[in-house]
Order: C-alpha cells, then sequence, then structure tokens
C-alpha cells in the first residue's frame, strides 16, 4: 500500500487513516471471527489515499522542468516501495521452501508478478480465482500493489496533458469522479457476467478509489484559507465529517460479506467515499479531526502499514502450512493463536524493515546506501561481521527463493483431486448388474454439487456403478434449480436425487424448496452438509437441518460428521477429500439414500378418492 514519505507532503490523519485500513484488512485475514465481513475495503481506503497523497505531490508547484519531476518521482516510489517487498519476497519463499508442499505451488509465477508490479493480471491470466480455495497464493496480497504501482507509472505522464486540456479546478474534479464512476459502472458490468475476480483485480475495474482521491487532490487545490475555517465551529464541523467517514468506512466493513461479488462495487464505493470524507476533514486548515486521529500509536502503525500490509498474508500462509491447518486461497476459521502469531511476526518484521531496510535506503538512496555498508566494513571486526552475516543472509534469501521456485510442485493436492474427479467423470464406465437385491443401482441416483463432490467422483462412481454426477468447481445452491429443472424437463432425473452445494456460500430456503418441488414426493432428496474452513459452513449446515426437518423426502447426510476426525483424509485446503475421503463421502451418501428409503417406506399410503 502507499506509504508516507518524508518527499511527500506531510497531511493530518493520512497516517491514522493507513493505520485504519491496515486494521480492517488485518481483521478480516487473521481474525474473521471478530465479525467484519467485508474487512477488505481496507484495501480501498489505502487507494482513495494514495490518489490523494501523490495528485497532491505532482500538484505542487516547481521549476524544474517535467522530466526532471518524472524521474525524481519514479526514484523516489522504487526507494520507498523496492527494497521492503524485495525483503518479504525473499524471505517467505526461503521458508515456504523450507515446508513445501501446497505453499510452494505457482510461486514463480507469483514471485514474477509481484516483482514486476503486475500480479494483478499475471495472477488473471493464470486462471486464478480470488474467491475459490484451492490455490494457497502465498503472495496473493500484492496484486493491490500492483495497481497501485500501474497508477505511480500512469498518472504522472498524464496529469500533464490532463493540466493543459481542463484548466479550470472543478472541471478536473468533475472529470475524476466520472471516470471514476465508469470505473465502478464496469465493475458492476463484470460482476454481472461472473467475473468476480476479474472486476476485482482489474486496474480499470478497481480503480475509482484511485480517482476519488484524484477528485479530492483536485479539488482543495490552490483553495485559500478562509477566516471562517479556523472557526470552533466549522473545526468540530470537520470532527463530524471525519467521523461520519469513518463510521462509513466501519459500516462497508461490517456488511455481510459477498462471496458471489453480489455487493461489488456497492460495499467499496462506501468505503471509498467515506474515505474522501475523512481525508478531507483531516487536511482542512487547523482540523481538530487530523490531529486526533493521529494520535499515537495509529501514527506508528500507519508509517509502517506498508510493511504490515505486506507480510501478514504470506506469514498467515506460511503459519497455517507450517502448523497443519491447512492452505486455502482464502483462510477462514483462522484460530486465535495462528491469527496472533501471524500478528506478532508481522509487525516485528515490518518494524525491522522499517528501521533496518526501507528508512536508511529512503534517506540516502541506493548508491550511498551502498557507500555506507563499504564504510561499515572498514570500521571495525564488529562491524565487518555484521555486515558480512547481513550479506550472508541475502545470499541465502536468495538461494532459497531459487530452490522454491525449482522445486514447486505443479498443482495443489485439492486441485489433483478435482482434477481426478474430472478425469473419472469423462470415462464411460460401464453399469454392471447389482451384486445383491439389496444394492442401490448408481442408474437410480442423479448427483449435483460442487468441487467436493467432484473431488469424490471415483469413489461415488465405485459405489455407484451407472451414477450420473454433475459436479462443478465454486458452483453455489443457487446454481441447483436450473440444473434439476433442466434433468426433469429432459427426463434424465432419477429415483434418488444427491444434492452437495453448501460449501461455497449460504444457503436460502427459497432455493431449497424449488430444488424440493421439482424433485417431488415419488422421489428422494438428499442434501449432502458442508465441511470447510469457511465462517459460513455451521449457518449452511444449520439451514439445511432445518429445512429437511419439516419435510417428507428430504434427508441431510452428515458429511461434516464423518469427515470431521479424518482431516489427514483432505487435500491441503481442509475442504476437498483425496481417494479415501471420496470414499468416506460416498458412503455417506449411500447412508443418507438408505435414510431417505426407510422414511419414504414409513409414509403413510396416500389412496386417491374414487371418481365418483
Amino acid at each position: 500500500m502507499s506509504p508516507s514519505s518524508p518527499h511527500l507532503p506531510r497531511y493530518a490523519g493520512l497516517d491514522g487513516l493507513r493505520a485504519i485500513a491496515v486494521g480492517l484488512v488485518l481483521i478480516y485475514h487473521l481474525f474473521p471471527g471478530l465479525g467484519l465481513p467485508s474487512g477488505l475495503v481496507g484495501v480501498d481506503v489505502f487507494f482513495v489515499v494514495s490518489g490523494f497523497l501523490i495528485t497532491s505531490l505532482m500538484l505542487r508547484p516547481t521549476r524544474h522542468p517535467l522530466r526532471h519531476r518524472l524521474l525524481d518521482f519514479w526514484r523516489r516510489r522504487a526507494r520507498r516501495l523496492l527494497p521492503a517487498l524485495a525483503l518479504m519476497l525473499t524471505v517467505c519463499a526461503t521458508v515456504a521452501w523450507l515446508i513445501g508442499g501446497d505453499v510452494l505451488v505457482g510461486i514463480g509465477r507469483q514471485l514474477l508478478g509481484a516483482s514486476t508490479f503486475s500480479y494483478n493480471w499475471v495472477a488473471l491470466a493464470g486462471g486464478s480465482d480470488y474467491f475459490a480455495a484451492t490455490e494457497p497464493e502465498l503472495f496473493r496480497n500484492v496484486w493491490s500493489l500492483a495497481v497501485e504501482e500501474q497508477f505511480y507509472l500512469l498518472w504522472p505522464l498524464l496529469l500533464p496533458l490532463l493540466l493543459v486540456v481542463l484548466r479550470v479546478r472543478w472541471a478536473l474534479v468533475a472529470f475524476a469522479v466520472a471516470a471514476a464512476g465508469a470505473s465502478a459502472w464496469w465493475m458492476s458490468v463484470l460482476v454481472s457476467t461472473g467475473s468476480v475476480t476479474r472486476a476485482y483485480f482489474g486496474t480499470d475495474s478497481h480503480a475509482f478509489g484511485l480517482l476519488l482521491g484524484i477528485a479530492l487532490a483536485f479539488g482543495i487545490r490552490r483553495m485559500p484559507e478562509q477566516e471562517w475555517m479556523l472557526r470552533p465551529s466549522a473545526r468540530a464541523g470537520g470532527v463530524l465529517l471525519g467521523v461520519l467517514g469513518v463510521g462509513a468506512i466501519v459500516a462497508a466493513a461490517l456488511k455481510p460479506s459477498e462471496h458471489t461479488g453480489a455487493g461489488f462495487p456497492g460495499t467499496l464505493l462506501l468505503a471509498s467515499a467515506g474515505t474522501v470524507l475523512a481525508v478531507f476533514a483531516g487536511v482542512m486548515p487547523g482540523s481538530w479531526f487530523g490531529r486526533a486521529i493521529d494520535v499515537q500509536p495509529l501514527r506508528w502503525i500507519g508509517d509502517r502499514s506498508y510493511g504490515i500490509y505486506l507480510w501478514h498474508w504470506p506469514v498467515l500462509v506460511l503459519v497455517s502450512a507450517a502448523s497443519g491447518l491447512g492452505v486455502s486461497a482464502q483462510v477462514a476459521g483462522v484460530p486465535v493463536w495462528a491469527g496472533c502469531t501471524a500478528l506478532v511476526l508481522s509487525v516485528a518484521a515490518a518494524a525491522v524493515s522499517f528501521r533496518v531496510v526501507e528508512t536508511p535506503l529512503r534517506r540516502l538512496g541506493f548508491r550511498r546506501s551502498l557507500r555506507a555498508v563499504r564504510v561499515r566494513f572498514a570500521r571495525g571486526p564488529v562491524s565487518r561481521l555484521a555486515m558480512a552475516t547481513s550479506a550472508l543472509a541475502a545470499v541465502l534469501a536468495l538461494g532459497g527463493t531459487t530452490a522454491a521456485v525449482a522445486s514447486a510442485p505443479p498443482m495443489t493436492t485439492s486441485e489433483m483431486a478435482i482434477r481426478a474427479g474430472q478425469e473419472a467423470l469423462k470415462k464411460v464406465v460401464p453399469t454392471p448388474a447389482p451384486t445383491t437385491p439389496a444394492a442401490i443401482s448408481g442408474t437410480d441416483v442423479t448427483a449435483v454439487g460442487d468441487s467436493v463432490m467432484l473431488a469424490s467422483a471415483p469413489a461415488l462412481q465405485q459405489q455407484f456403478p451407472g451414477i450420473e454426477v454433475d459436479a462443478k468447481v465454486s458452483r453455489s445452491v443457487w446454481a441447483g434449480p436450473r440444473i434439476i429443472d433442466a434433468l426433469e424437463d429432459s427426463g434424465n432425473l432419477r429415483e434418488h436425487v444427491v444434492v452437495a452445494l453448501g460449501t461455497n456460500g449460504s444457503v436460502d430456503e427459497d432455493v431449497l424448496q424449488k430444488i424440493a418441488d421439482t424433485v417431488g414426493r415419488n422421489r428422494d432428496l438428499v442434501l449432502v452438509n458442508a465441511y470447510a474452513p469457511r465462517d459460513w459452513i455451521p449457518g449452511v449446515n444449520r439451514d439445511l437441518q432445518s429445512f429437511a426437518a419439516g419435510r417428507l423426502g428430504v434427508v441431510v447426510a452428515d458429511w461434516a460428521g464423518a469427515i470431521a476426525p479424518h482431516e489427514d483424509l483432505l487435500a491441503g485446503d481442509r475442504i476437498h477429500p483425496g481417494d479415501a475421503g471420496g470414499r468416506i463421502f460416498a458412503e455417506v451418501v449411500e447412508k443418507g439414500i438408505r435414510d431417505a428409503e426407510a422414511e419414504r417406506a414409513a409414509r403413510p399410503r396416500i389412496t386417491p378418492e374414487p371418481v365418483q
């Protein structure tokens, strides 16, 4: 995220806002149980602050030519951003190599995207899904840094041209606001087509925060300081405005999480608008709000927010992998001890990086820093040993990074389980006759599910030869009625209907009722509950049990209860079963069908009335 710098104007309130932003992100990732389901909006707070701060810097009057200003700007950005990023990437990649396994998958591609500030586009090109859980992506959080860096590269080139074409301040504000609206509209279009990750990662579709910050910078440009601005009533109004802005940010963070992207861009826009109000309240002349929000320790955290943000996600993934908690793209249900461990390590690493690496390089630059190292080598044996130790650590980190790339497996264990299921469904399996009269024939079973069912497809085919399995990655319960209706219309809906669609989001009673209505009383409906380290799973299982309890012909198959004692049979994400886990899934489905048959046999027979 955009850090502060001694070369940038020091505006009151911005460090405090950075602290709030990074705090929201930390709670969202490290402590999901604290109730900030949309804490990811902290990223949008950073975007607004970056757009405002960088544009304000570029608008400052200077006698230097444009070329000199551009080169100086980019050089200072490199000093501030690159050292901390390089340190984090090499250290975390080396630790990942020592841990091994799923955490190494795709690390070469991730390092390429992170080091070239193109992570968002590299991830999209590689088919990354921000809202899936089949790939850990150790450095996923640097996607937002890539968006900001692309802004830092392009905006200084466009701004001079814009100042020539649009000379009036309010014309510049209107242009930035219109561009922000266009970006938000484009995000909504992409979300409506199902491209949620593209909408969230895209620089074009997620630029509205940066553009709103730019609009604010244009709006207060050369704004004269009036006497009324320093009156107590105006300052009190500024405090109220700032509190309202922070309240909007917190309200956005508290909004229920929309894993399908249905809350985009509304939730993100709410946080961005709140940030604009808070920044304006902070930079007003004589602002009380700005001084209040910059109080320690918020200012200390704000100064180091860039490093804290950089370290927190890789450290969480590494802690989860090393402790056997499982690795997933969304680490939900993080134990408190793991979140606390990641928090302490991240803040400590950011503090050391800020003091030892970032501050010296920011003040001295790369060349003068190298000269300072040579001077310290000549001071004496103690200083020389310290420098030699640092150099050795750097060499080891680079070697570990290289080893991590070379030893990375091609896919995670969860992806391998899903791939095996996909391959099983492609094969034409002959349907043998049941071995015993009591055996359940697969030709009587229709199964509709998500990636958990897909990973279990080989076991289902073995347990129920001839079964029809329709399973897909990232499928939610909302797709269920359409699929069941299509099978019914084509005459392919069988006697036993198994539905496992609870992994990827909450369930809805009306949607379940539509499925049950199509299945009808002449068939059995088996709802398989869910097991995953995601915060909505307990609610899903309660809702499924409640729905089945009040309806004849509907039963719940307890996958969660059956697999909980056998987490070692799941992939590294603690969601998708391997071969042995798939067999447990198939056994759970069989028990569910048996329970449904027993319930059907116990139903009172309804004899139609004779026609008079």
